[in-house]
């Protein structure tokens, strides 16, 4: 609940650890809430929410990776790069940054691409660069939980590719779970080994071929879909106990 209104109710899921799930659904269907209730921002009204046996709230933070969707960071404030990535280490600013910070940022930058970018000002990023830095200092300390909002928001084609073959090489090197919220439900067959589709309340919940269904998708948008040829995700992986769980 958001004061009297309910953003999302009526879920019940279990997420595999090493998953990839992709979250979609139509705006206000109660995307983002999702994400804040496991990052512990917002506590469910009833049910409960469970990350490795625990409330998020109690989850160590670097635990947790997070993209948001919209960055409240000023881009007039006179920082670079690497020194923004450090704060996912540091939770603030660094008034100096030691070595192993700064070796730290550095190889999580080098992993998305964006090294050369590190002592670039924040303020000359472009959309898509931005949204590499943020995925670095989400990925710094190397959590077993990823969570990205419309992490594709800024970058090109091209970019949002890239984006996708870092988060795949991750997962495989780490078995980190990944819930990444996005509009390209077509995109998520190719990348995700689950998909939670979400309007107010669940819809489905599976292997992306069965819960992004084109009746599923009506359901959730209210209208009919074209139909599309479906890419069955294959991830070459055994799926271990579940580890997050939700329910409303």
């Amino acid at each position: 609940m958001l004061g009297d209104y309910k953003a999302l109710s009526g879920i019940t899921v279990s997420i595999p650890i090493g998953a990839w799930v992709m979250v979609t659904g139509p705006n206000g269907g109660g995307k983002t809430t999702l994400l804040k209730c496991i990052l512990g921002l917002i506590t469910p009204s009833t049910g409960t929410m469970l990350i490795d046996g625990l409330a998020p709230q109690r989850i160590k933070p670097d635990n947790i990776g997070y993209v948001p969707q919209f960055k409240t960071l000023d881009r007039r404030f006179p920082a670079r790069v690497i020194e923004l990535v450090s704060t996912g280490i540091t939770r603030h600013w660094p008034g100096r940054l030691g070595l192993n910070h700064y070796r730290q940022a550095m190889d999580a930058l080098e992993k998305v691409g964006a090294g050369k970018l590190a002592c670039q000002s924040v303020g000359t990023l472009s959309g898509g660069e931005l949204q590499r830095v943020y995925l670095a200092r989400a990925m710094v300390r190397k959590p077993r939980l990823i969570l990205l909002d419309e992490a594709a928001t800024g970058m090109d084609v091209t970019g949002e590719v890239d984006m996708y073959e870092i988060l795949e090489n991750w997962r495989d090197r780490t078995n980190s779970t990944i819930v990444m919220v996005s509009h390209d439900w077509q995109g998520e067959h190719y990348h995700a080994s689950h998909a939670l589709l979400v309007n107010r309340g669940l819809i489905s919940f599976g292997h992306p071929h069965e819960a992004l269904s084109e009746k599923n998708l009506g359901r959730a948008f209210g209208h009919a879909t074209h139909k599309h040829d479906h890419i069955h995700a294959s991830t070459h992986r055994h799926e271990h106990s579940d580890n997050l769980t939700g329910s409303r």
